[in-house]
């Protein structure tokens, strides 16, 4: 674990788990989930990177300059992978100072026929933290690339969420979207709305802005700020649980099956980056 500070705000690494945040909080107060202690699965953390590709690609196949592509299987027997493979890998601490850590995931080619090298800089101020996610394709060949961020925020019966979007897309019993809805459904969260419900929500956003408002009733808990290029916002609300996630991140899901999907053509040597921050108040 690596240990951040700035003033009252403190920031715990898990390198050595997807490139995680395990804790964050400021004032004592905790901003995001907490990671258990002892977690093993970086789906128990606070946030991870997804790179080089954000959500699911239908059961892991696609075809990319003429070559079929297929991946296997990396959340149980979910057929369709998700989230590339940074979540899943350790990473390597490159730098660290008191308030600020750069850490460093190299891939080789495999089933992802590319090599590429993925780095987070986190950098810790007194109000709030900024995260720097890049990809650099290391291969001889184009590279397809997505990036995002998976932060898990804190839930109660009174928390409510505002972002402004253009639309939606429905999804299927897979989770993969299927349809294009304008406007709001389910939840209005262009005006703000509570995040609770009773079924499960698990759909991604157009037409996102960038910015997210998390409260508690009426009081501003976090703000959530995203690159211009993130354009999408994945919204993830299991009922009954003390969580939910909003996802800023510059593709659709299953993006190899849709048009204008976000996703980018990295060439050798290219780089995308994405930036967070998280505003405490």
């Amino acid at each position: 674990m690596i240990s951040l500070s700035h003033t009252r705000a403190q920031l715990e690494l898990l390198p050595e788990l997807g490139g995680a945040i395990g804790r964050l909080t400021h004032k004592g107060r905790d901003m995001l989930r907490v990671t258990p202690a002892g977690a093993d699965d970086v789906l128990q953390t606070a946030c991870f990177p997804l790179v080089p590709f954000c959500n699911r690609i239908r059961d892991g196949r696609f075809v990319f300059g003429g070559n079929e592509i297929r991946l296997k299987p990396n959340l149980g027997d979910h057929p369709h992978t998700l989230h590339g493979q940074g979540w899943r890998s350790q990473w390597s601490v490159t730098e660290a100072s008191a308030s600020r850590a750069l850490l460093t995931y190299r891939h080789q080619a495999d089933e992802w026929p590319w090599d590429y090298e993925a780095t987070q800089l986190f950098e810790l101020g007194a109000q709030g933290l900024r995260v720097w996610l890049s990809v650099r394709n290391l291969s001889l060949s184009p590279m397809p690339a997505g990036l995002g961020f998976h932060p898990y925020f804190n839930r109660t019966d009174k928390t409510r969420l505002k972002a402004q979007v253009s639309g939606v897309w429905l999804s299927d019993e897979d989770c993969l979207p299927v349809e294009w809805h304008a406007g709001r459904w389910q939840k209005d969260w262009g005006n703000g709305d509570k995040v609770s419900h009773d079924r499960l929500i698990d759909h991604c956003h157009t037409g996102y802005s960038g910015r997210v408002e998390i409260s508690e009733g009426r009081k501003p808990v976090v703000s959530l700020r995203a690159s211009p290029d993130c354009g999408w916002l994945h919204i993830y609300v299991p009922p009954g649980e003390d969580f939910f996630c909003a996802e800023p991140v510059n593709h659709m899901p299953d993006p190899f099956n849709h048009a204008n999907s976000g996703l980018r053509c990295l060439r050798p040597n290219e780089v995308a980056m994405i930036w967070m921050d998280l505003h405490f108040h």
